[in-house]
């Protein structure tokens, strides 16, 4: 239901003065305002992108992460009619849902070269959200509508889309008032962000992460708990920052990054197997001062899992027992005292 909103002006001598609504080229001066402040959209936004274009001949009005790591796709109405900036915004989604983690941060790097920055995303985002990078990104994405009006039956297409299907699509509707040359704008969103954000939750197969308590129960009932334990305790010892997710425990660098190095894996550890890791190899080379080649004799048998500009080599293995923990653990001492 299209709400009218109007504005008064309180004047000291408690009097009402309506402030009339305009249209004065609002649309064509937005898209500068929200890039020069995202948080007149959402304080949890970080612009990554403008004028992106996609594989299907689209071109992004705006492209943010939200504190998460959610892309969120920001569109423009313009001179388009709602309905054909909703089609195309899901359109667009398409496009985002499939954007690997060195296409996000290409496209980031680019635009903040545009802009004069030197910054990488991971230090832009932790400047922003005061927060470490998360490690998996665009698990989940988002679509933002900017417009000063909207017709009820694109109101009812995206009620529909959020409510029925719990799509995580949203109209800001800014309304712009002058008054006598003083400018104000009011923003309000068709849907509530919260609900936004509970259907995020409730689309997402993620859990919450899991506690060092949960951690350590996994490894015990996993028959693992010994080795676990015995790693946990040799890795602590460096200068590693510790962390919880759905699925591990990770050790981060303690630089200005705060990339992780090491995981734990106990949720995917068996009795005969052993307890899972994965290493992010050119990681722990550059922390160690030591070639991928040196580093890998020292770990047990393992295998490549993914190799991006992002993350660089990430192998994973099992310590199958103490007896290749504890030697693991003994050469990356000695590799670790050498760089001291």
């Amino acid at each position: 239901m299209q709400e009218d909103l109007k504005i008064w002006e309180v004047s000291a001598e408690d009097k009402l003065t309506e402030i009339i609504k305009t249209k004065l080229n609002l649309e064509a001066r937005l898209e500068k305002w929200l890039e020069r402040d995202i948080s007149i959209l959402s304080p949890d936004l970080l612009v990554i992108g403008r004028q992106v274009a996609t594989d299907y001949n689209g071109i992004i009005d705006l492209l943010c992460l939200d504190n998460s790591g959610n892309v969120v796709i920001v569109e423009l109405k313009r001179d388009q009619t709602s309905r054909e900036v909703t089609a195309q915004a899901l359109d667009y989604a398409s496009w985002v849902k499939n954007l690997s983690a060195d296409e996000i941060n290409n496209i980031a790097v680019n635009y903040f070269n545009y802009l004069g920055n030197e910054g990488t995303l991971e230090q832009a985002f932790q400047t922003k959200f005061d927060k470490i990078f998360p490690e998996i990104i665009n698990s989940q994405h988002k679509i933002l509508i900017v417009a000063s009006e909207i017709d009820p039956s694109t109101e009812r297409i995206i009620s529909y889309l959020s409510e029925t299907y719990q799509v995580p699509i949203n109209v800001a509707k800014f309304n712009y008032f002058n008054n006598n040359g003083h400018e104000l704008l009011a923003r309000k969103f068709l849907v509530d962000p919260n609900q936004v954000k509970e259907n995020i939750a409730s689309k997402s197969s993620r859990k919450t992460n899991l506690t060092y308590k949960e951690l350590e129960e996994t490894a015990e009932n996993n028959g693992v708990n010994h080795i676990y334990k015995l790693v946990y305790q040799g890795l602590i010892k460096y200068p590693f920052w510790t962390n919880t997710t759905k699925s591990c425990i990770t050790f981060t660098g303690t630089g200005k990054s705060k990339k992780a190095i090491f995981n734990l894996i106990p949720i995917e550890s068996n009795q005969e197997l052993g307890l899972k890791f994965k290493i992010y190899l050119t990681r722990l080379s550059e922390y160690l001062n030591k070639s991928k080649e040196a580093i890998t004799e020292f770990l047990p048998n393992i295998e490549p899992v993914l190799q991006e500009e992002w993350s660089g080599l990430v192998v994973q293995g099992f310590f199958t027992s103490e007896e290749s923990a504890n030697h693991f653990l003994t050469k990356l001492n000695e590799a670790r005292s050498n760089t001291i």
